[in-house]
């Protein structure tokens, strides 16, 4: 006995659920724009390794005689592939079905993914476009009663973050439980021009008087830039890009170890631009960024968040083939000063490269918090001290080299000082407990206001200070554990990266 039959009805039921929204509505997703879902998947993922799971869940239309006329596929699609030859989990959620709203088996779709996800071990990837699973008013007439509102096993959302690397694309315009789906991640991308993310819409917005659009409301040259979301591109293409190229440098799940990969660029590498990169007037910016590309391994660098918090870089780099988390101030952005939303930004990274067991290296020039009235107002000393605690409480390896400036609370946030100090400091080093040239006449107010001339008695006290700032009177004290050829950056790192991973292999 066969079961051709049988079969050849899931067949049909398959190549339905491939139509998605209808030719129709794939033809107006194209027309904006936009890739359909099937097209995202088959664009994220490793050629042809893609396997759905649920393809004929939706919502059947039977004749009188109980024969399947049509089928609304769920407008959510998941399942398991490889990225770059790793096991993955994928969702992609399909516009063209009544915007991605939810329906009956969309939660439970959803649900399954992120089990998937959580109970496999595999990283997982949303790409979301439009509520995202969320409900809809004409939702509300179908079921014929409204209801309190709660989100359907959001802790398996939860429970991801704390298991596996979540990266979330938003390419379309997202609200609601989509904008959170995107928001509940360890890396997001929004498409510019493409995507808008909010809690509602301007259509519920104009209800409040406030008119705009969705671009205005919440696109992506505003959510890029607060911290809501890490990174904007240019093309869907480049958030897949993104995607794979932030996966690559994390584990497949809490627990697991990276992978190194091969490297041919020397350990022994010696940038000479290296020794002039920090000018002699301190007042003076340098691009932090080329340090980064002189000292980690060629092509290394991912940085993260670089819209957002910009006193702080956030970037994952390879040393000798070593996957690092790197962490390094940017004094051409308030000095290097950390502001609210750059504390913010480094105590996230400090938390995402502990939980993933990724070593940290800190290239410091930070001259302190973000002082003032807005500063004071923004919570900056709270952001700030909970960004020193993540450092305090990560217990991965961490590295500093103090490039520039190190001074008060926001400078001692360096490293765990209660900890050994991998550190090491480059001759154009100065630090303290606040800046010596802000606080002179304060501290030497009196005997400034008894001298004939205040002004030369005030450069005869900076001209005996500046002795004793040397970064060698530290090193003579220990305070600071090594000066370094600013060249040799790279070559002691790179032995820092070894040590490192011999510490959590070991663990």
């Amino acid at each position: 006995m066969s079961w051709e039959k049988e079969l050849s009805e899931l067949r049909a039921r398959e190549a339905l659920a491939e139509q998605m929204g209808g030719e129709e509505k794939v033809a107006r997703q194209h027309a904006r724009g936009k890739m359909d879902a099937r097209a995202r998947l088959a664009a994220l993922v490793d050629d042809g390794s893609f396997r759905e799971i649920g393809k004929i869940a939706g919502s059947g239309r039977y004749n009188d005689e109980g024969k399947l006329e049509g089928l609304t596929p769920a407008p959510f699609l998941f399942g398991k592939a490889r990225i770059e030859g790793r096991p993955v989990v994928a969702s992609a959620d399909d516009f063209t079905i009544r915007g991605g709203a939810g329906d009956a088996s969309i939660y439970r779709k959803m649900s399954q993914c992120e089990k998937m996800a959580h109970d496999l071990r595999l990283p997982l990837i949303r790409m979301i476009d439009g509520t995202g699973g969320g409900g809809s008013v004409k939702m509300l007439e179908q079921i014929g009663a409204t209801y309190v509102p709660m989100v359907p096993d959001w802790s398996d959302v939860v429970s991801n973050l704390d298991t596996v690397p979540v990266v979330a694309l938003a390419l379309g315009p997202t609200a609601g439980l989509g904008a959170a789906r995107i928001v509940a991640s360890h890396y997001s991308v929004m498409v510019k021009g493409l995507s808008q993310l909010f809690a509602a819409g301007p259509a519920v917005v104009e209800a409040l008087g406030e008119a705009s659009d969705k671009e205005s409301l919440g696109g992506s040259e505003i959510h890029t830039r607060n911290g809501v979301v890490d990174d904007e591109v240019a093309s869907e293409a480049e958030a897949f890009a993104a995607a794979r190229r932030f996966l690559s440098y994390l584990p497949g799940h809490v627990g697991a170890l990276a992978e190194r990969t091969a490297c041919s660029d020397p350990v022994d590498r010696r940038e000479e631009a290296l020794l002039n990169l920090v000018p002699r007037e301190d007042k003076q910016v340098y691009s932090m960024r080329r340090a980064l590309d002189m000292v980690f391994d060629r092509g290394s660098i991912f940085e993260m968040g670089r819209l957002w918090g910009r006193a702080a870089i956030t970037a994952f780099a390879r040393l000798d083939g070593w996957p690092v988390a790197v962490l390094a101030s940017d004094p051409s952005f308030l000095g290097g000063s950390w502001e609210a939303k750059t504390a913010e930004k480094v105590e996230r990274f400090v938390n995402l490269a502990d939980r993933f067991r990724l070593p940290i290296v800190h290239l410091v020039d930070n001259p302190g918090f973000m002082i003032g009235r807005a500063a004071e107002e923004a919570g900056t000393i709270r952001y700030g001290v909970d960004a020193m605690n993540a450092i305090y409480r990560a217990q991965v390896p961490l590295a500093s080299v103090i490039i520039r400036r190190a001074y008060g609370i926001a400078g001692s946030a360096m490293s765990n000082g209660d900890r050994y100090q991998y550190r090491f400091a480059w001759p154009s080093g100065d630090w303290g407990s606040l800046p010596i040239a802000g606080g002179l006449e304060v501290a030497y107010k009196s005997e400034l206001e008894a001298a004939e001339d205040s002004a030369a008695h005030l450069a005869a006290i900076r001209e005996r200070l500046s002795r004793v700032t040397s970064p060698f009177r530290s090193a003579e004290r220990y305070s600071v554990e090594d000066i370094i050829d600013p060249r040799d950056t790279r070559p002691l790192l790179c032995e820092f990266a070894e040590s490192a991973w011999r510490v959590l292999e070991g663990r």
